[in-house]
């Protein structure tokens, strides 16, 4: 073998080598490749971030669940007792017809007073039928609500002025704390003068000794504003269950004096408005309110708290 031949074979070996060397660093990726995914654990963890644990997801939907059950009952409680509050005037209606369809009337005068009081406790009804009526399209939405920021000192004073004779003619001191005039609610402003004159027209109605007391607080954690309304136990309208309705047939005798709402009923309907407004309406046991006073029980109105913009920004 000659130099020459020893040179082939030198550049030869020398150029193997540089190809060993390139299609090695080739390889190596495709290599490394299936390794990567085989073991998917760098991209598990972010995967698991994303996506909620599915024990977190049925925790979620049985909650939701819960709500929708619970808003169920309370649409059937309403309507059961929107009828139970209906059947009473309606059955004194059918037994004035009654009356005068049985010809039992002494005389035409006679049966025309019948006419007339039939005629004057249907307007009565069809009164009581449109305020729940009302009240129904202001939680369906059909009515719209006005929700803006009011001050909650002069809601509260309004109140106050528009219940405190009330009060004083029946020997009942009707109290006010004077709320920060610097606090603002996010709320209906008629709305919630009508809830608050409510409940204290049924409370006083209700009462037979004691005093009403109105005050009001926030509370840093949330942003809600509380009403209180301190009333003695014996005047809260205590909503009747739904089992304990009774619907049998009675005597036709209504008091065409006093067809209204029960209270039971006026604190139903006072607790739907509350919450179309995005409040709450609560009632309180009596060791919340003072320990030695336990004759009291407030009720809470708990109202969105209207925060400024600077305090947004």
């Amino acid at each position: 073998m000659n130099w020459s031949n020893w040179i082939y074979l030198g550049v030869g070996i020398a150029l193997g080598m540089v190809f060993c060397q390139l299609f090695g660093r080739w390889l190596r990726p495709s290599q490394a490749s299936p390794n990567v995914s085989s073991s998917s654990s760098p991209v598990a963890p972010l995967a698991e971030q994303d996506t909620p644990p599915i024990s977190q997801q049925l925790q979620q939907t049985h909650l939701a669940y819960l709500m929708a059950r619970e808003m169920s009952l309370f649409k059937a409680g309403f309507l059961a007792r929107t009828t139970h509050e209906l059947r009473s005037p309606f059955n004194g209606l059918i037994g004035l017809h009654q009356l005068i369809l049985s010809d039992l009337c002494e005389n035409p005068a006679e049966e025309r007073e019948f006419i007339a009081q039939a005629h004057e406790r249907t307007l009565k009804l069809l009164k009581l039928m449109d305020e729940i009526l009302n009240v129904a399209r202001t939680e369906h939405g059909t009515n719209k609500l006005d929700i803006q920021p009011r001050p909650l000192a002069q809601v509260l004073e309004e109140v106050h002025e528009l219940t405190y004779m009330l009060a004083a003619n029946r020997n009942f001191p009707l109290q006010l704390l004077p709320a920060d005039p610097e606090i603002y609610v996010l709320t209906d402003y008629l709305w919630l003068r009508q809830v608050l004159i409510s409940l204290i027209d049924t409370a006083i109605a209700q009462m037979e000794e004691g005093s009403i007391c109105i005050s009001s607080s926030t509370l840093p954690t949330n942003n809600f504003v509380n009403i209180w309304l301190d009333l003695p136990t014996h005047a809260i309208p205590w909503s009747e269950p739904i089992d304990l309705l009774k619907f049998e047939d009675q005597p036709t005798q209504i008091d065409g004096k006093k067809a209204a709402l029960s209270p039971g009923m006026r604190l139903l309907i006072n607790q739907t408005l509350v919450e179309a407004m995005g409040g709450k309406l609560e009632i309180l046991p009596s060791t919340i309110v003072k320990e030695s006073l336990p004759q009291l029980t407030r009720l809470q109105i708990s109202i969105p708290l209207a925060i400024p913009e600077a305090e947004l920004l």
